[in-house]
């Protein structure tokens, strides 16, 4: 797996929600690579918020608004002028969904249609969507799911992302726009302090010495490293860019395979040393799906995309971030040095 730096050296890239968790990650390495990022988003939630304390905002040009707002995405384009778009920006939360479905469908699909009419009228450049494991039509399946399973959702986000995926292939089928989704699992990662996230949770629990109290213990989720399926953007970006053949949809997942969430709070726990006390304490009835799992052999065939954390280490590297973090460490420091630290183990297994 190799991101090539000299393509994103003095790159034009739109990234809609660069305040939020992963849109942060990505702007630090995306400035890393010498990419002129320019970043387009509502501001960041208030608390804590990786995008703050990491001071992206140093990083990037950046437009505050809404992807709902037709007028301010179109303004984003015209002063960035991208050759790349990547589009994060998303209600990303499956239980505001159920708080508030009709906010859920207008930011996650018609904000999406926003950015493709811009994209549109722009010069075509190379586009990613990023959409979510849960597009698919479960059922009752408990096996990795493939690109070519059939969509759907049972609750407002799942839902809304799935629409998300056909809104996206109507536009590239009907205005033969270089536009592909990625759909990836649960990812982990220091600097989330997202409610209702299972690592963010117990980062709180262990600080504070509380109970973390858990839900669905038994719920099976693809998890990984935010830099894993974040590398997978950006070798797809790269390839749309080059004109290359790239499949209109890609998985991107953990190479070995899914946990539970009692499973990754057993490794979390060993990691806070007797800090994290968990009581399990299961819904009668969950409306989350209680098996995820993705298959993503396509973008390791397609693009070479193996990601070098397993899940074991995306979770310790995920620990040691909010601990070091507690102990008054740097917050963009640690994720620069996580950055490094993954890019040196591609290179080590590409090698």
């Amino acid at each position: 797996m190799r991101i090539d730096e000299d393509f994103w050296r003095g790159r034009r890239v739109l990234l809609t929600g660069h305040t939020g968790f992963k849109g942060s990650w990505l702007s630090l390495w995306l400035a890393r690579l010498g990419a002129h990022v320019h970043g387009f988003a509502l501001a960041p939630s208030e608390g804590r918020s990786l995008f703050a304390q990491a001071r992206v905002d140093q990083l990037v040009e950046q437009q505050l608004g809404d992807v709902r707002d037709a007028d301010a995405v179109r303004r984003a384009f015209d002063a960035c002028r991208p050759e790349v778009v990547i589009h994060m920006a998303a209600q990303p939360l499956v239980r505001r969904s159920l708080a508030e479905p009709a906010e859920t469908f207008e930011v996650n699909v018609q904000g999406t249609v926003n950015v493709l009419d811009a994209v549109r009228a722009s010069a075509g450049p190379a586009t990613l969507v990023v959409t979510s494991d849960k597009v698919y039509a479960l059922g009752r399946a408990r096996r990795a799911m493939r690109e070519a399973d059939a969509l759907g959702g049972d609750d407002p986000y799942s839902a809304s992302k799935a629409a998300t995926e056909l809104a996206v292939g109507a536009y590239r089928e009907a205005f033969e726009l270089p536009v592909v989704t990625a759909r990836a699992g649960n990812v982990l990662g220091g600097g989330d302090w997202s409610a209702d996230r299972l690592l963010p949770d117990a980062a709180r629990a262990a600080s504070a010495q509380s109970e973390l109290v858990v839900r669905n213990p038994e719920a099976v989720r693809p998890w990984q490293h935010v830099l894993g399926p974040l590398s997978g953007y950006l070798m797809i970006c790269e390839r749309l860019a080059r004109g290359l053949e790239c499949d209109p949809a890609l998985n991107l997942g953990p190479a070995d395979g899914e946990m539970t969430v009692r499973e990754v709070l057993c490794v979390a726990a060993e990691l806070w040393a007797g800090r994290l006390r968990v009581k399990e304490q299961p819904e009668a009835a969950s409306r989350e799906a209680p098996f995820l799992a993705l298959d993503s052999s396509r973008a390791r065939e397609q693009l070479g995309w193996l990601a070098p954390w397993q899940t074991r280490r995306g979770i310790e590297e995920t620990v040691r971030w909010y601990r070091a973090h507690e102990d008054g460490e740097d917050a963009r420091v640690l994720c620069e040095a996580q950055i490094a630290a993954f890019c040196e183990a591609a290179r080590g297994a590409t090698g």
